[in-house]
């Protein structure tokens, strides 16, 4: 499966200027609600993600999304899993788990997002979620951005990269694009302007 050619033909890979959740630029940008807004094409993702798993013999009681990305992505993986799916959302600005949503001692639950930059997000929910008993066993999500080391890929993490090393992180392929801090942005210095097309902005 050629993931990056999906994204494409989603209209979901973008490239101009934009500004990311981290607030650094980039030229390129994974808008995965474009490729999620086709309940066909998310069944093929999850699976094709869901085997990854599968055949890791990791065993999964439950997938936790952070919301708003992730919670499509993991609801679909869930699905595919044949697993409950929660998420957990913010609440004045600290992740939290609710809406009725419990979690048994030592369950084993998986974080899934779209898309995994640092991780940070997924450490927020993890964090939560091991607060509450639960077990981490895995990490994933449809597109990694190359901080974070997949399962499968010889590219190691990068210092950014949140993720713990001892739990593993699944993930579609790897997108890795140029990344700019705002003051030494050449886009900016050619006279674009950056927009920010994130759920955040």
């Amino acid at each position: 499966m050629n993931i990056e050619s999906l994204y494409k033909e989603a209209g979901a890979l973008l490239e101009g200027h934009f500004i990311l959740s981290s607030q650094n630029h980039s030229n390129r940008y994974l808008q995965s609600a474009k490729v999620l807004e086709d309940p066909k094409r998310a069944e093929l993702l999850a699976k094709e993600l869901a085997n990854m798993i599968i055949a890791s013999g990791i065993e999964v009681d439950t997938v936790c999304a952070p919301a708003l990305g992730g919670v499509l992505a993991g609801y679909e993986l869930a699905r595919a899993l044949n697993a409950r799916s929660i998420f957990v959302e913010r609440k004045e600005g600290k992740m939290e788990l609710r809406r009725g949503f419990e979690i048994a001692q030592n369950e084993k639950i998986i974080i899934c997002e779209d898309i995994i930059t640092t991780g940070g997000s997924a450490m927020e929910a993890s964090d939560v979620i091991r607060s509450l008993g639960g077990q981490i066993v895995a990490f994933a999500a449809l597109a990694n951005r190359g901080f974070c080391q997949r399962e499968g890929s010889g590219q190691p993490s990068k210092r950014e990269c949140k993720l713990p090393h001892d739990v593993p992180l699944f993930a579609l392929a790897d997108f890795e694009f140029d990344m700019y801090v705002p003051d030494a942005c050449p886009l900016c210095a050619q006279g674009s302007s950056a927009i920010k097309p994130g759920s955040r902005g």
